[in-house]
């Protein structure tokens, strides 16, 4: 096929799909409604109102995966997190990257059409909990509309990208941040937003998609007594907190991901998460369940009216978020068809509910969960163990406050009748801070951060690391059990997609795309990305030619916190799009060779200030930087500092030379005598990692 020939087959195909909507991006409720059959696009987060993740394309398909190649990428502007789910509308690809950056792609080629660059002030990176990423856009009517990570909710011309209309949709003098995607309903853009973890109260918001008006705002907790409620709803879960005045804290409780819509009931399930401060009995020492914090809450799409909760994690004391995928099916359970809600909340239970009324049909432990023995039917409550309450002992929780099942979403495929679930094995040693007074400034779990240290002991270290892993569950949701299960190296793996080709897809924390047998678990192929992945992939087809794509780029709070890279991590590298179909034959460019340490300052005398700089750090520092100064891959490892970083290490940690990069100046915070004293104990961490890998490599 020669040039022309080219340019015109790809043309045709474009206007082909153009024809459907008409070539102007016209997607709207009926469009997405009927996208429930009809694969060719990705119209919505969840590729339907259901958020099941499930496509009938099967072109890709067990039998033929072996042929499955790249087609084209595209790299993208940043080295942090990647989350994104792209959109794939009329040939088009729109999706985000870091720092709240949207792109629109030619979904045949890879060509970038536009970009869009919110310029989000980079000292916002402070008040955000998980890495400064975007799970996605919307599209509605010929617009894209988007959050960003400063509060703002954005509309744009799907065609050429130019600004429509913006909104600020927080108090931008508190530290809100929006990371997740947008839904759209009845014209109507519905956003959420995160922060608990620094002291905010929750809600969710809906704009009109036209002129970007506010059309209502459901607070998920109540606040302060003394103004009002805003509605029943408030002034009922006013009486689940107890002893405190916790609007003083802010509360939690924020829509910071998941949704789900069912159009026929027209009701709209939002995900709500942790509580502030995370410690149950400093916020409300009275008791209580502190509605509606980490529960599924149902509202009326047109006025944000409430219908019905249910709460999976009474009086949160573990950051037990319910911002958790939600998927919505239809199950037949003990002979009878139900209307059903599943969520696998962080909590460790896969919870299945009737979406009508709210009622729990069942729950069960996905994975291992010792704060809770059991949910108790016939009340929808959780029976807690003495291990739950660490307010006078250090405790080993599990699963830590990273969850069973984090932010990436599920998938459900109704063939099989499996939903995979990219779970987790991860344990949090929490203990309560005697100490905690409200910080308006910084982080408010009431829990001392100083246990997030590693374990000076080689064997309890090597002990601890081999129980902390990642497990693909294919999970039955009406027998309540697990059917089969794929152990990953790390936790912190991407979403799930499953289709009508029998395969379920999943990106790996070490880089790999995979694909599964979905029936029976088999590992039919991968994919070296070169890079870690945690965003799900989608699939679309053009020109009858089935894709497959998936953002990739490691990043997000285990990355930055828990100090466990990726093995050969290479130090970061920018996050791409990448598609593949069958017989695709591209290559991508090597990964940077692992960094070779600089020998570091001579080894610091002064004990004391090397015992006062690891507390520091944990309370200041690990939070981006990971436990033990051990770098998760995405931002700098501090062991391995420059000598010209050394030097500068006051002006980058006091003066704020590197706010540019989202490294903001700690002087409100640190003395001179702290950063002195945390520069010492990373310089003994230097040490002790420059003399392990003197000695590894004469080894070998």
């Amino acid at each position: 096929m020669n040039f022309l020939s080219k340019k015109l087959s790809l043309a045709f195909c474009v206007l082909s799909v153009s024809h459907a909507y008409g070539g102007d991006f016209q997607v709207n409720e009926n469009s997405i409604i009927a996208s429930k059959n009809n694969s060719q696009e990705w119209l919505s987060h969840g590729r339907t109102y259901d958020e099941q993740r499930f496509s009938e394309l099967n072109q890709i398909n067990a039998e033929n995966i072996d042929r499955l190649g790249i087609k084209w990428f595209a790299d993208l502007d940043s080295n942090r997190g990647h989350e994104a789910t792209p959109i794939v509308s009329d040939g088009v690809m729109f999706t985000t990257g870091a720092w709240s950056v949207v792109y629109a792609h030619n979904a045949l080629s890879g060509e970038l059409l536009w970009k869009f660059d919110p310029k989000v002030p980079k000292e916002k990176a402070y008040f955000v909990c998980c890495d400064v990423v975007n799970r996605g856009v919307a599209i509605w009517e010929g617009k894209i509309f988007f959050g960003t990570l400063d509060g703002r909710l954005i509309a744009l011309d799907a065609k050429s990208g130019s600004l429509i209309w913006e909104k600020m949709t927080v108090n931008d003098s508190k530290p809100y941040s929006i990371t997740g995607a947008p839904r759209i309903i009845k014209d109507k853009v519905i956003i959420g937003n995160g922060g608990a973890d620094f002291g905010v109260r929750g809600y969710v918001s809906a704009y009109d998609t036209e002129n970007g008006e506010m059309a209502w705002r459901f607070y998920t907790v109540p606040g302060n007594p003394d103004e009002g409620f805003e509605n029943s709803a408030m002034e009922m879960a006013s009486k689940t907190w107890k002893g405190a005045e916790w609007w003083k804290y802010g509360g939690g409780g924020t829509v910071w991901d998941s949704m789900a819509y069912d159009s026929d009931l027209d009701l709209l399930y939002i995900g709500t998460g942790n509580a502030s401060p995370w410690n149950y009995k400093i916020r409300s020492p009275g008791g209580g369940d502190n509605l509606f914090v980490s529960s599924i809450v149902a509202l009326k799409p047109d006025t944000g009216q409430y219908v019905w909760h249910y709460q999976t994690t009474p009086g949160d004391n573990w950051d037990y978020t319910a911002t958790q995928h939600i998927i919505l099916a239809d199950l037949t359970i003990k002979g009878e068809s139900k209307k059903v809600l599943m969520q696998a909340p962080k909590n460790g239970f896969f919870y299945v509910i009737d979406r009508t009324n709210g009622e729990l049909l069942s729950a069960e432990k996905y994975v291992q969960a010792t704060w809770a023995s059991h949910i108790d039917l016939e009340t929808g409550r959780p029976v807690k163990t003495d291990l739950a309450d660490y307010d006078d002992a250090e405790k080993l929780i599990f699963p830590g406050a990273l969850g069973g099942h984090n932010w990436m979403p599920m998938s459900y495929n109704p063939k099989t009748g499996l939903v995979y679930i990219p779970a987790q094995e991860l344990y949090m040693p929490m203990k309560k801070d005697d100490e905690y007074e409200y910080d308006d400034k910084g982080w408010n779990t009431a829990g001392d951060l100083t246990v997030m240290a590693p374990p000076k002991n080689l064997l309890q270290l090597m002990l601890l690391a081999k129980s902390i892993r990642g497990r693909l569950s294919a999970w039955d949701p009406v027998e309540q059990k697990e059917v089969w299960k794929q152990y990953l190296t790390l936790p912190w793996n991407g979403g799930t997609l499953s289709t009508n080709g029998n395969l379920v897809f999943q990106g790996t924390s070490e880089g790999e795309l995979v694909a599964y047998d979905a029936a029976t678990g088999e590992r039919k192929w991968s994919k070296n990305l070169t890079n870690g992945i945690i965003a799900a992939p989608i699939t679309y087809s053009i020109g009858e030619i089935q894709y497959v794509t998936v953002l990739v780029g490691y990043g997000g709070v285990f990355a930055l916190q828990a100090g466990l890279p990726p093995k050969n991590s290479g130090g970061p590298i920018n996050g791409r799009i990448v598609t593949f179909a069958l017989d695709g034959d591209l290559s991508l460019p090597d990964r940077p060779r692992n960094i070779k340490m600089p020998k570091p300052p001579s080894p610091i005398e002064d004990q004391a200030s090397v015992a006062r700089g690891e507390d520091l750090y944990h309370w200041e520092c690990h939070m981006c930087h990971g436990a033990g100064a051990v770098g998760g891959g995405v931002l700098a490892d501090l062991r391995y500092m420059s000598e010209e970083t050394h030097e500068k290490f006051n002006a980058i940690t006091l003066g704020g030379l590197y706010t540019e990069k989202g490294m903001v100046g700690f002087a409100s915070r640190l003395s001179e005598q702290d950063a002195k004293d945390i520069h010492s104990y990373l310089i003994q961490r230097a040490n002790e990692t420059y003399l392990f890998e003197t000695v590894n490599s004469a080894l070998k």
